[in-house]
């Protein structure tokens, strides 16, 4: 029994010992279990290429198509709240990203161009009509009755002079008035010896009296002095112009008889025309009085003419939705002719701003992107608001910068090899995923091939 005692008490002391050992031992190393065991239950690291995610090694390198250096493939997201690690973020930085090769390039004919600060002008175009000057118009007409005696105009479109006479009348009021002054121009000498001053007085008045009707009847000053001088009344009075231009009407014939008032010639001056042209309702708020118009006409082919708004017409026409502009212009040659059709062109500088070509441009419906050569042969997208779109050319309000390499050709293919690499992705992520109820980025959708399960 005592023996039994002996061997008992050792042993519980070696096994109390050992228990307190291991525990010991066991405390020390829990972390390092840990990490081992969160290290086994990551599995072994696996490296992919930004521009072709299916590809798969297990070892770093380069891509094998596109050569490019491999990054380390991420195959979660971060819990909630927590930090990415740098390889995370790289990864989705770059996940928008396009890299394309030399070869690449050439093939699918991708040419960069630097966006330019510039000014843009706003082309409107518009048809209009050739129309006479209104304020270089005029009528001849009779200011007495009587008979056409002469005609010197006997068509329309001859050109008329107002210092030479379009016509002479017969007026036997014109010859009684011509010898009534005559008259008083006789006894004003004859009374101009009066001792009476209200003698001599009155012969002047009456020669006034008979010059006031002569001038009435359209005689002019010039041919009261020769009629004073000659002493014997002219039997044809000479009908003027009032303006030099060319004859549009002419509603007399020689012989014919006229009263007082009657129009005889409608004269027009063309040197200067008028051109009202039909704007869109649109584009009025863009016309302005002062602005230079350029004209073509399809029969001068060739021919270029430079006239100004003068006037921009305050009503709407409902049938064609449109507002009348008059351009007055100069008419060198008569080339320009009363109702012919013409084109208008009005160019309006718009606000300065950073321009492209247009097909630099991705219009996905729901809004526009551009691709930038960030680094040579590395393409990022970024979303851009355009403006006014002219020719070849547009205006970009925001979203790039002077100086930065978009891509003017083959910018759809960079589209679609973006969104291949991000695994159906739609155009509207392409400057980043947005965030759902929580506030954490909504996960990319993935392919229905699961591209990304794919190892080389």
């Amino acid at each position: 029994m005592a023996l039994n005692k002996n061997i008992a008490i050792p042993l519980v002391v070696i096994i109390l010992v050992s228990a307190a050992g291991g525990g010991w031992y066991a405390w020390r190393h829990r972390g390092h279990d840990h990490a081992a065991q969160g290290k086994a239950g990551q599995g072994k690291q696996l490296y992919t290429c930004s521009m072709h995610p299916f590809i798969i090694k297990d070892k770093p390198g380069t891509c094998p198509i596109c050569g490019m250096e491999l990054i380390k493939k991420i195959d979660s997201a971060p819990a909630d709240g927590a930090a990415q690690t740098p390889e995370q973020k790289q990864q989705a930085e770059m996940l928008g990203h396009v890299s394309m090769s030399a070869n690449q390039r050439i093939m699918a004919n991708v040419a960069t161009v630097e966006a330019k600060t510039g000014t843009l002008n706003k082309e409107i175009n518009a048809v209009g009509i050739v129309q006479y000057d209104q304020s270089r118009q005029a009528k001849v007409t009779a200011w007495i009755a009587g008979r056409i005696d002469k005609l010197n105009v006997n068509t329309v479109g001859a050109y008329v002079s107002k210092d030479r006479p379009v016509a002479e009348v017969y007026s036997p009021d014109l010859l009684a008035t011509q010898q009534e002054y005559l008259l008083a121009v006789k006894s004003r000498d004859q009374l101009k010896g009066s001792p009476f001053p209200s003698i001599s007085q009155n012969g002047d008045g009456l020669v006034a009296s008979a010059r006031q009707r002569l001038m009435l009847y359209g005689v002019k000053e010039s041919q009261i002095a020769e009629l004073e001088k000659a002493g014997k009344p002219t039997i044809r009075l000479p009908i003027y112009t009032p303006l030099s231009g060319t004859v549009i009407e002419k509603m007399v014939q020689q012989g014919q008889y006229v009263n007082v008032g009657e129009v005889l010639f409608s004269i027009a001056d063309l040197s200067r025309v008028w051109v009202e042209i039909d704007v869109f309702e649109n584009e009025v708020p863009y016309v302005r009085v002062g602005q230079q118009v350029e004209i073509r006409s399809a029969v001068e082919h060739g021919a270029v003419f430079n006239g100004r708004v003068s006037f921009v017409y305050p009503f709407h026409d409902p049938k064609t939705h449109t507002v009348k502009a008059r351009v007055e212009m100069p008419n060198p040659g008569h080339m320009l002719r009363p109702d012919m059709f013409v084109n208008a062109i009005i160019r309006v500088p718009l606000v300065k701003g950073i321009v492209i070509p247009v097909t630099a441009v991705v219009d996905t419906g729901k809004r526009q992107v551009v691709w930038v050569e960030t680094s040579p042969g590395m393409f990022e997208p970024r979303e851009v608001q355009a403006g006014e779109r002219i020719d070849d050319k547009v205006q970009v309000l925001s979203g790039i910068k002077a100086g930065d390499k978009v891509a003017v050709s083959g910018s759809y293919l960079i589209d679609s090899e973006s969104q291949l690499k991000g695994g159906g992705q739609e155009h509207s992520q392409h400057t980043g995923a947005r965030p759902d109820a929580k506030g954490q980025p909504a996960p990319a959708k993935k392919d229905s091939l699961k591209m990304d399960d794919m190892k080389m």
